[in-house]
């Protein structure tokens, strides 16, 4: 494996629902674990941006299907990811990491509002920014969010950190005859209708050539190997 990063700058789309512990609240320990990861490629020099779901708290969508307003449940949603965001700042922070959050929805107590320019300073400038809020518009995911995004601060890559080891044609959990893709075109992912991510964030990345690796983010060592090149244990879109 090449010691040198491949990638300059990365777009990291982190899931809320991985940040739930035994008791389905936010685990200091799970945070802890995501910090230290990430760690382990700030010291390689790789400026890091994040965008973390809310799944772990609330999910507009379900709600919506429940009977709610649509709208006012994908707001909810997104202040869901504020939290979340919140919560890895400060283990972030613990070891040593500097970080800013920049929120789509306006809270000046608690973080700074999302101002491209300014996104792109405090990556230049070693600090991880973690995109709070989505979109700032309901009917958007976290996963357009974190393709969005990625196209603004010219990411070189998004990387979807979910808890398997790349795409498969169903779901490696539940079926054992699961055939995972090494890469796959953003065409086949979006005709397939693959679940990783939705239909508009293939479709961004597709339409400004950005590559999406998909992997397992609890397997040790797997982000540093990503960002090093060797994609063996992901998928890649392109």
């Amino acid at each position: 494996m090449s010691q040198t990063p491949v990638y300059k700058r990365i777009l990291l789309k982190l899931s809320g629902e991985a940040l739930k512990g035994n008791d389905n609240s936010i685990s200091p320990e799970i945070v802890h674990q995501m910090a230290e990861n990430i760690k382990q490629i700030t010291d390689k020099g790789i400026e890091v941006a994040l965008v973390i779901g809310g799944g772990n708290i609330f999910r507009g969508l379900s709600a919506s299907r429940k009977g709610m307003d649509r709208t006012t449940a994908d707001y909810m949603g997104m202040m869901a990811t504020c939290i979340n965001a919140l919560a890895l700042q400060d283990g972030l922070e613990s070891i040593g990491i500097p970080t800013r959050v920049q929120s789509a929805i306006t809270m000046q107590q608690v973080a700074e509002p999302y101002i491209r320019r300014k996104a792109v300073r405090h990556l230049e400038k070693g600090r991880v920014v973690i995109f709070a809020a989505g979109t700032g518009s309901p009917y958007f995911s976290t996963d357009t969010t974190a393709a969005l995004r990625a196209n603004e601060i010219d990411a070189d890559v998004v990387l979807k950190a979910t808890k398997v080891d790349g795409i498969y044609d169903k779901d490696p959990m539940k079926f054992d005859d699961a055939v995972k893709f090494e890469t796959i075109s953003y065409i086949d992912a979006l005709q397939k209708q693959l679940e990783v991510m939705d239909s508009t964030a293939f479709s961004l990345c597709m339409d400004n050539q950005i590559p999406i690796i998909v992997f397992n983010f609890f397997e040790e060592g797997a982000l540093e190997k990503v960002i090093n090149g060797d994609a063996s244990a992901a998928t890649i879109v392109k």
